[in-house]
């Protein structure tokens, strides 16, 4: 038989002894061998404080210390012995000595615990009193030495397995053999009485207090954990620092673990590089050097490496996790893989997991993923397809390392703690904005391969900024432990997101980033990378409760300091007229600094004149002395403050509630596709976008400063081109003219070139309305001018609209009102945010006598009338342009008879895609006109643009936009830099 005896000759302090009685001790079982390590019955066990003292080199304590609390935690009148210590002082011993024949990795949790105890005597049990003989216990083998009037009496307590330590050094490690201890079959000798008491001695000095059967309420056993990618950046970093101290917090929990490294190198080349990881793990905070050193010995005793490549890898690893409790008589607890691979491994590893790694019934397995998770929505939801097919839901912990920042993971506690000031204000009618950054001031080397790939949207804002606005915004759950509670409410912030458009957002890219990715991604010199390393963000939110709040993300590398922060800033309604600096008249602001900055610190920072805060979670501290230093226009002293007593990591939050199977700080299926939802529509329409250059740290001065315009966020300062390549390189970063086929050409990267376009479109307006009162615009549909009419709306307010009438170049035969009208899409992106009067908009008549676009109806011809009778000689002053991929311009397509048309203005066409039928201007009304503009944007257009260049004449009209040829105006080619040079 190995292991524990079956039953201990030890009772509580309260039972009722039967020594004396029936000649027995009374025996107490031990706990399952599940745990293999005594349950510690904290709360009313005096023996606890002993071991508290005695486990704590910090806190020695000295021989008549100690006698006095055996005293008290002995029962007071059964056992009726006294403990008295003799001070003997040993130098030259070893923990070998002390645990000669500990191997067994169940028996490390105890070994660890006896060879940390501080103790600077020898305790030393007087002799039982007078009267009452008790028959001794059975005898077994074993060794635990305590000295007894000058001769050496043996009890047992046992550990399976062999496995001698190294050889200590520390003070630590020599207190602790002022006793013995062998793991090993044997006798006990004695009287009961003497064998109790040396039991008694025996789990105090291991750390243990009081047995009590039965204290844990689920089966505590042995817990394998594998880190795939166990030699990779993250995990040298952060990971193994965190399992390291969750190894030191449940060493002595009744857990037993088992710590595998895996990844594709053979175990020659990798073992080393692990064990080097390993070996310069860092103390846990609160351990002490000596402690942590026996410790992170019995941690590089646990760790073994693996390879993982193969399918028959892990059905090994598999097996070597089976057989390892079953040996030991441990019953497994769970699994915990923490995939530390690149993210298109995660559904092969998976599978493997699946088919070979499953641990028995009764034991969790928990699959730890980190981000990214996917690069859109498309991919996200292919990813999660295929995840889902292997693992459950509540298998996945996909992780975001910011929702383990301390100050993040209060933000919730915060609020529910302090809801009765909060409740109140925090809502649209108190909420001036909400602010959410996280500023860097490294650059992107050594990630260059995939940051190129994300940019600084993916990298950070979709998933950190994020996670903390939902935080910020979503309704408090009643029970924050309630995962399901918290999900539903997350989701509900999420479906109040209003969804962004291209000018809810500014980019930007420091100067030397096309530098680094032509180096590091061995591009040609030529190449200029879109990829933004900074944006800002504006969002809103279409409920009750925040409507019209704008919540600003902002992020980026190669900034002036490293610093993250979430502040909710108040509206002020009261002016101080002589007195500014009173408090009324300071801003009122809730700050979760998540570290770092002037601060130094993570902290929560109430402004004194909101309110006083609740105390924010135990572990956190009201700071009262305050540096001479000013944060968000306030000086520290005019804030309350709040920090952790200690930092700890996030990683180390994280794999605690991973450890503990709690799901509330993880990213679940449901709100990672609801994220990813809502940012893809903005990467679509930035993806083209070139990014605003700046140099770098304090140089960037004001130029990314950002300002709101309604719902529009724009740079504040005018764009600054910093040219790349040298003296004359900035003229190809600038506004350019030249010709195109014949015609003027103005070239810009996209967003200049719109603001160029609405520039000429006001100086336009204002000269015809100058010279006859009105101004006759014709514009055309589909997605190139959208840019255009946003920029009309919320810029030109200064264009005359009350003197304009709007026509449309072109119409899809559908109803007005449905959203594939480019009329409606006209309405919704400008005419509706304009002041043009109602009877100056010109929508082409394509539903006459409730039929679309019937021949016999006149619609082209209702319409050409209304054009003779309002526009002068029926010559538009400017009509605009798109061109299709196929050359096609207004819905004037290849197969268009366009001769057939002759003199009308207006026509009824074929479109080779749906809705077929069209209405649109002919080429004898548009080129009738005083001045036509082309719009052309985007990569996808350069292989037109290029073929458009070698075409002069085109009598068949394969490309319709060569017919576009003004018979006394003016044609102006608008082409962006991605369109012109690919």
């Amino acid at each position: 038989m190995t292991g524990y005896p079956a039953t201990l000759p030890l009772r509580h302090r309260g039972e009722r002894s039967a020594v004396g009685r029936s000649g027995r001790a009374t025996a107490l079982r031990r706990p399952s061998t599940s745990s293999r390590q005594l349950s510690i019955h904290t709360q009313s066990c005096p023996q606890v404080r002993l071991r508290e003292q005695l486990n704590d080199p910090q806190k020695a304590v000295d021989a008549q210390t100690t006698a006095a609390m055996l005293q008290a935690a002995k029962p007071d009148r059964e056992v009726g012995t006294r403990a008295a210590s003799a001070v003997e002082k040993r130098t030259n011993c070893s923990a070998q000595q002390c645990f000669p024949d500990c191997r067994s990795r169940s028996c490390v949790g105890l070994c660890v615990s006896a060879c940390a105890t501080t103790f600077k005597g020898e305790l030393q049990p007087q002799p039982p009193p007078r009267g009452g003989q008790h028959a001794p216990p059975p005898e077994r083998d074993g060794l635990l030495r305590l000295r007894t009037g000058g001769e050496t009496r043996r009890q047992a307590l046992r550990c399976p397995g062999t496995v001698a330590l190294k050889k200590p050094t520390s003070p630590v490690h020599r207190r602790a053999c002022h006793f013995d201890q062998r793991c090993g079959p044997g006798r006990r000798s004695g009287s009961a009485r003497e064998t109790m008491w040396k039991v008694v001695f025996a789990l105090t000095l291991l750390g243990g207090a009081c047995v009590r059967p039965g204290s844990a309420k689920e089966p505590k056993g042995h817990v394998s954990v594998v880190v795939v990618g166990a030699t990779g950046d993250l995990a040298r970093k952060y990971l193994w620092q965190g399992f390291f101290q969750l190894y030191a917090d449940q060493v002595s929990s009744g857990h037993s673990f088992s710590f595998y490294g895996g990844a594709l190198s053979d175990a020659e080349t990798a073992r080393p590089v692990l064990f080097e990881i390993l070996q310069g793990l860092a103390c846990p905070q609160g351990l002490s050097q000596d402690r942590c050193a026996i410790i992170r010995d019995q941690f590089l005793k646990l760790a073994e490496y693996r390879r993982l490549k193969t399918a028959e890898d892990y059905a090994a690893l598999s097996g070597e996790m089976g057989q390892r409790p079953t040996q030991e008589g441990l019953v497994e607890a769970g699994r915990l893989f923490y995939l530390s691979v690149p993210a298109f491994a995660y559904a092969d590893v998976a599978d493997k997991i699946n088919s070979t790694c499953r641990p028995p019934q009764g034991a969790w397995l928990r699959v730890v993923l980190e981000k990214p998770f996917g690069h859109d929505l498309d991919s996200a939801q292919v990813l999660a397809a295929q995840l889902e097919k292997f693992l459950k839901e509540e298998e996945m912990y996909r992780i975001d390392h910011y929702l383990g920042k301390q100050v993040v993971s209060q933000i919730l506690p915060f609020r529910k703690e302090n809801r009765m000031f909060l409740d109140p204000i925090w809502n649209r009618h108190h909420i001036d904005r909400i602010e959410i950054v996280l500023k860097e001031t490294l650059d992107a080397k050594g990630r260059t391969q995939f940051y190129d790939q994300y940019g600084v949207i993916r990298d950070v804002v979709q998933n950190h900024l994020t996670e903390v606005l939902v935080l910020l915004t979503m309704g408090v759950p009643a029970n924050r432990t309630s995962s399901q509670e918290g999900l539903s409410n997350k989701m509900a912030a999420f479906g109040a997101l209003q969804q962004l458009g291209r000018s809810s957002a500014v980019i930007g890219q420091y100067e030397a980033y096309s530098r680094e990715v032509q180096e590091e991604l061995n591009k040609t010199k030529d190449h200029v990378s879109l990829t933004p390393t900074f944006a800002g963000v504006m969002v809103h939110m279409d409920n009750s409760q925040f409507d019209g709040v704008p919540i600003f993300l902002i992020s980026g590398k190669m900034l002036d300091e490293r610093v993250g922060y979430a502040r909710v800033l108040f509206k002020n309604k009261v002016f101080c007229v002589q007195s500014p600096d009173n408090a009324h008249c300071k801003p009122r602001q809730i700050v979760f600094y998540f570290g770092h900055g002037d601060l130094k610190y993570p902290a929560i920072l109430v402004s004194k004149n909101l309110f006083r805060p609740a105390g924010v979670a135990q572990g956190w501290k009201e700071v009262m002395e305050h540096e001479d230093l000013r944060l968000f226009g306030l000086a520290l002293s005019d804030y309350h403050i709040h920090t952790p007593v200690a930092q700890r990591d996030a990683y180390h939050l994280l794999i605690a509630q991973i450890f503990q199977g709690r799901k509330d700080s993880f990213i679940s299926t449901e709100t990672l596709l609801a994220s990813w939802g809502f940012w893809t529509p903005l990467l679509a329409a930035l993806s083209h976008q070139p990014p605003r250059l700046y140099p770098g740290g304090a140089a960037n001065g004001n130029m990314l400063d950002l300002q709101a315009q309604g719902r529009e966020l724009a740079f504040v300062s005018e764009a600054v081109v910093i040219p790349q390549g040298g003296p004359g390189a900035a003229e190809s970063f600038q506004v350019m003219q030249g010709k195109f086929r014949s015609s003027d050409m103005v070239s810009a990267w996209a967003e200049e070139l719109v603001n160029r376009l609405a520039a000429d479109l006001q100086a336009a307006a204002e000269e015809a309305v100058r010279e006859g009162g009105q101004f006759h615009l014709a514009l055309s549909g589909g997605s190139s001018p959208l840019a255009l009419f946003q920029r009309l709306a919320q810029h030109h307010y200064a264009f005359p609209w009350r003197h304009t009438h709007v026509w449309t170049v072109d119409e899809r035969c559908v109803p007005l009102t449905e959203p594939g009208s480019n009329f409606h899409s006209l309405h919704d992106h400008l005419l509706q945010h304009v002041r043009l009067p109602y009877f100056n908009a010109h929508p082409m008549p394509v539903q006459l006598n409730q039929r679309l676009c019937v021949e016999e109806d006149g619609g082209p011809l209702v319409y050409e009338r209304d054009i003779a009778r309002l526009v002068n000689a029926s010559s538009f002053h400017f009509v605009l342009l798109g061109v299709g991929f196929d050359g096609h311009t207004a819905s004037l397509f290849q197969d268009t008879p366009l001769e057939a048309h002759g003199d009308r203005l207006v026509a009824l066409t074929e479109s080779p895609v749906k809705p077929h039928q069209r209405m649109s201007l002919t080429l004898n009304a548009i080129n009738r006109a005083q001045r036509v503009g082309v719009l052309v944007m985007g990569k996808g257009k350069h292989d037109l643009v290029t073929q458009l260049s070698r075409v002069k004449d085109d009598p068949k009209r394969r490309y319709p936009i060569t017919g576009v040829r003004p018979t006394a105006g003016k044609l102006v080619w608008y082409l962006d830099y991605d369109a012109l040079l690919g």
